[in-house]
């Protein structure tokens, strides 16, 4: 069978002939007219001559590349029955489209594919999953089923995708906390670029997406392939080159050892692991954001502006205090107010009560109500923070059940922020976890929770299994957890925060609203982890709040304008002391939160655009409404050293044939040290210029002190006669 599917400029041409596993023939931009003469032509002519010491039939790479077929890369699945078994031919039993039957030839749009093997011995049976979406985004999965009477001993499964030849420079992201997502550019290697995450979560050093790409590509040009593993526990990325010349990219679940054992009947599920093409980064990511907003449930633009009082009270749980900070930020316009760490147990600073979820009657000897109910009469939402799988050792539920913590030994493991990780696989302690959430929010009139995640799991056995590796279950379960507490509360909404921005992939996204991109809101570097977060991620998603004016992370200053011009590019909220504000802080801060909810749909509901062009210090981005007729962008000076002459604002993704007024967004006090150029005109109204002149051409900025950000806005005039 040759099944062509195209979605949104895609095109996906399987070839899953001869019983043989799937390989996709082409995955690229979309063939136009492909039908069944030309899908095989296709492939006929794809066939690459063998070298002087190859295999007489070069090798065919399946998306779960095998031994048998002569691959000497990195196989796709690895195990064995206790050491045999472990090279399996598989043959295709059956390939279903949409859950029919495949035909010979098959030509359509979005669609799933599902192809059923057996090995040749009868003991492993493979389904693979490939799907194009309606955003273009290819994705896979495969399940392994043992059929076998004895024991199965999964160590890999991953699947791979093939990128051609001009594919020569890879993309992918490090870092550590407080700077996630630093982009790393390389050559496409001989041989296997490898980026293991043995973290137990996504990681603040995760690879995020791996891209591979013509040489120099950038956010508006190049064609470029992609993957994600879509897990948030131990996983896989890799670019591969072989000595023949076939090049691929692939992901999966990292197994432990021993971690899977399949005993008769049992199945191994992987993860989805996507795979986008697109010309340029932009369009890469713009699928990745089409695609999460079609979600079900969906995440609104329309987000309530949040406060977040960590940076403000810390542990200082003071009804009187909290009260007043309730009060100044529903006066700045503020929609939803978040207490965090600290109402619970013995919990008064960083070293105990993790785990023990109950409200602290010294804290709190009225429960929460007094504050949850200040913050309704005040209009707005309550959140609270959680941290369900860290378990405190000076906690109750630690003395009660030390077994519930994870060690793959007798003793615990190292210690990280005085805390352990509380065993999810186990069913009691996921229950005692379970119903101390659910007691909480049945008690309390409570929309959202902050479910941070604060330390990498290390040696992470289940110890009445002998300390067997745990990770793959306590990641399901962590899952189940979020699914159970969302169908209890089906309005609730969830962040994604572990250290920050270390659980942000596509897994938690289809369960959480929000991820925290980092605990380090400095606007200086948040600029950069923003930029790079929405690689992957669209800007409602995005936890993006007003720091106070000394960064708690940094120690830096910053002028209200720079952090609130930053913040406003993502889910806005504040984390900043509002008691010790001054009144013209306190009138700034108003207009921009006014600002934000005027134009949040375009904020959180455009189209990103990032543009090139420019060196390190200048970084130019903004969102353009899917009509085209309005959009706004940035540009922030992020170095002491201001570039002379000042480069010229290019603008791209508007109509090119149409006009707009552009010009400068003004709220609250002007970027220091600004120096406007002409066109802006003294009443600030700008100019008239077309599309196609602002991307080519470009107009005249102003000069401005570092750590500064001019927005503008772009609205297309209306047609008529001139």
């Amino acid at each position: 069978m040759l099944l062509a599917l195209t979605a949104a400029g895609v095109t996906v041409l399987i070839d899953a002939t001869a019983g043989r596993l799937p390989a996709l023939a082409y995955w690229g931009r979309a063939l136009p007219g492909l039908d069944a003469e030309q899908a095989q032509a296709l492939v006929a002519t794809g066939e690459p001559v063998a070298g002087s010491n190859d295999p007489e039939v070069r090798p065919r790479v399946a998306v779960l590349p095998g031994h048998d077929a002569g691959w000497t890369g990195r196989p796709g699945l690895r195990g064995s029955f206790a050491g045999v078994g472990w090279s399996p031919a598989f043959t295709v039993a059956a390939v279903t489209v949409d859950g029919a039957p495949a035909p010979a030839f098959h030509a359509g749009g979005p669609g799933r594919v599902e192809v059923r093997a057996v090995d040749d011995a009868g003991r492993l049976e493979l389904r693979l999953v490939l799907e194009l979406l309606p955003a273009g985004l290819l994705r896979a999965r495969a399940a392994l089923r043992n059929r076998a009477a004895e024991g199965y001993a999964l160590d890999d499964l991953v699947l791979a995708f093939p990128v051609p030849a001009e594919a020569d420079e890879l993309l992918d992201f490090t870092g550590r906390h407080n700077q996630e997502r630093v982009p790393v550019r390389s050559p496409f290697p001989a041989g296997t670029h490898l980026r293991e995450n043995r973290k137990g979560r996504t990681g603040a050093d995760s690879a995020y997406l791996l891209h591979a790409g013509t040489a120099g590509f950038g956010f508006a040009a190049g064609r470029i392939w992609a993957v994600h593993t879509a897990w948030s526990g131990n996983h896989t990325h890799y670019a591969e080159q072989v000595h023949t010349g076939e090049r691929l990219l692939g992901g999966g679940e990292l197994l432990l050892p021993g971690e899977v054992r399949l005993a008769t009947g049992e199945t191994y599920e992987g993860p989805w692991v996507y795979a986008a093409y697109g010309d340029g980064l932009d369009e890469v990511a713009r699928r990745f954001h089409r695609h999460l907003r079609a979600r079900r449930p969906p995440v609104s633009p329309r987000r309530p502006v949040t406060l977040n009082v960590w940076e403000a009270v810390y542990f200082d749980h003071d009804l009187d205090r909290l009260t007043g900070l309730a009060e100044r930020a529903a006066a700045a316009g503020v929609e939803r107010y978040v207490l965090d760490d600290g109402w619970f147990g013995s919990r008064r600073d960083d070293t105990s009560g993790l785990g023990d979820w109950v409200v602290s009657a010294q804290v709190w000897p009225a429960g929460l109500h007094p504050l949850v109910d200040r913050v309704a009469q005040l209009g707005m939402q309550f959140g609270l923070w959680f941290e369900p799988e860290m378990v405190s050792p000076d906690s109750d539920v630690a003395r009660a059940h030390p077994d519930w913590i994870m060690a793959a030994r007798a003793e615990w493991p190292v210690e990280a922020r005085t805390q352990q990780v509380l065993n999810l696989g186990l069913p009691e302690a996921y229950e005692h976890v379970r119903t101390q959430i659910l007691a909480v929010l049945a008690e309390y009139d409570i929309g959202y929770l902050k479910w941070d995640h604060n330390r990498d799991l290390i040696e992470a056995g289940t110890r009445p299994d002998g300390g067997r590796p745990g990770v793959h279950a306590q990641t399901l379960a962590f899952y189940r957890l979020l699914d159970e507490i969302r169908a209890a509360h089906p309005g609730l909404e969830i962040e994604s925060c572990s250290s920050g921005g270390a659980r942000v992939d596509l897994a938690v996204l289809e369960r959480t609203d929000r991820v925290w991109v980092s605990d380090n809101i400095d606007a200086h570097d948040r600029q950069r982890i923003m930029r790079w977060t929405t690689q992957l991620v669209p800007p409602e998603y995005l936890g993006s709040h007003i720091a106070s004016g000394r960064s708690h992370v940094t120690g830096r200053r910053h002028d209200l304008a720079f952090r609130a011009g930053t913040a406003v590019f993502g889910h806005l909220g504040i984390e900043w002391d509002l008691t010790g504000a001054t009144p013209a802080e306190t009138a700034e801060l108003r207009e921009w939160v006014a600002f934000f909810r005027r134009e949040r749909e375009l904020l959180l509901g455009g189209d990103l655009v990032r543009m090139d062009g420019y060196d390190d210090r200048v970084l130019v981005h903004g969102v353009v409404a899917p009509d085209r007729s309005r959009a706004l962008f940035a540009m922030a000076i992020t170095d002491s050293i201001v570039p002379d002459p000042v480069p010229r604002l290019r603008l791209r993704g508007l109509d090119p044939a149409a006009r707009y007024r552009v010009g400068p967004v003004v709220v609250g006090a002007e970027p220091a040290g600004l120096i406007a150029p002409r066109w802006w005109g003294a009443d600030r109204s700008g100019a008239v210029v077309t599309g196609a002149a602002l991307e080519l051409a470009g107009v005249a900025c102003p000069r401005m002190y570092p750590d500064q950000v001019q927005l503008y806005r772009a609205d297309r005039e209306p047609a008529g006669p001139r």
